[in-house]
């Protein structure tokens, strides 16, 4: 294997780990949901279960894609696997181009199949794949869903990043003919009003709008340059709030994964209530499997699994379709920013 592509791996974990910010500026903050005085509800009857990618799952979040490709993010893998069998979570891995390029490197992959036999698990790949190299993803992992990123603006900044983005058929091919549903993600930096249309004339059914606020790749890659700065993308693309409000718009023709800089039960709830279906969780997971291990993120997860529905009881929903009724008010700045949307629709 070249040491240098396992060696970027690493790098991605160790600035990701350098980067992590326990604020994150994922814009939800400029969303308030409206108190609910009289809930008439019992913590008990309360219901979460949502679909993602089209499969049913019990709890609306889930492990999103972060590693793999190395000896150490093997055993980052093999971990968040085993919170995931513990906790009944989905989840995704890195994207496994390296394993399709490096087969030697495949088992840090396939660990997570191997640690979550019959859980939900999702592989990854850049748009930049074929139908072929989606095949083999799948296979690799005995997958039941594949990611597929979009991810321009890392690959810019990535000294040894690709310069050539002509991926609109690639994506049509693979949504087609796969076989297996496919979930188009972005890397943080937020999928646009403008891509979705887009993409639904590719034929895609299920997008992650992964928005800034989170792991920013950009400044990720921007760490590793010698010599050129790229800092001015820093602050590139659409938050997690901006996304989710500007997806409004589609909601009767995608089922949405919201990402982007997650860190506790009131980020997911807000999310599910401007209209994702799930919630994809990375850095903070990744920050509390490498500081407190597997026994902390389990601790974590039921954390966050308790919570969702403890907000879900003081709203007064009974669902996630009820939680969609929740009385929400925007910022200014959130609130012009939808405003200035609706005058380019």
């Amino acid at each position: 294997m070249d040491e240098l592509h396992a060696h970027r791996k690493d790098e991605h974990v160790f600035i990701t780990q350098k980067q992590y910010q326990a604020d994150a500026q994922n814009g939800l903050n400029q969303i308030r949901l409206l108190p609910n005085n009289l809930p008439e509800i019992s913590f008990s009857e309360v219901d979460y279960k949502t679909t993602l990618a089209g499969i049913e799952m019990k709890i609306p979040f889930f492990i999103n894609a972060m590693s793999g490709g190395s000896k150490t993010t093997a055993q980052i893998n093999q971990k968040l696997a085993t919170a995931a069998a513990k906790t009944g979570l989905a989840m995704a891995t890195g994207s496994q181009s390296i394993a399709l390029r490096y087969p030697e490197t495949a088992p840090g992959f396939k660990i997570v199949r191997k640690t979550l036999p019959h859980g939900l698990v999702i592989g990854n790949l850049g748009a930049g794949h074929g139908l072929h190299d989606a095949k083999n993803a799948i296979k690799m992992l005995k997958a039941d869903i594949l990611e597929l990123h979009l991810n321009a603006a890392q690959e810019i900044v990535m000294s040894e990043g690709d310069r050539t983005f002509f991926w609109k058929d690639n994506i049509r091919e693979i949504v087609g003919r796969l076989g297996r549903p496919v979930l188009i993600k972005e890397v943080g930096f937020g999928i646009s009003p403008t891509t979705l249309s887009k993409l639904k004339e590719l034929g895609v059914k299920y997008v992650d709008l992964s928005g800034r606020g989170g792991t920013n790749f950009a400044k990720i890659e921007n760490q590793r340059l010698h010599g050129e700065d790229f800092s001015v993308l820093n602050n590139f693309g659409l938050t997690t709030a901006e996304t989710l409000i500007g997806s409004q718009f589609f909601q009767k023709d995608f089922s949405f994964t919201a990402s982007g800089g997650i860190r506790n039960a009131l980020d997911i709830v807000k999310c599910l209530v401007l209209g994702a279906d799930n919630v994809g969780i990375s850095g903070l997971f990744l920050h509390t499997v490498i500081k407190k291990d597997v026994s902390g993120l389990i601790s974590l997860i039921n954390t966050l699994k308790h919570q969702v529905k403890a907000i879900m009881t003081i709203l007064g929903c009974h669902d996630i379709t009820e939680l969609r009724q929740t009385d929400y008010v925007l910022s200014v700045e959130l609130e012009n920013f939808k405003k200035q949307l609706h005058k380019h629709e």
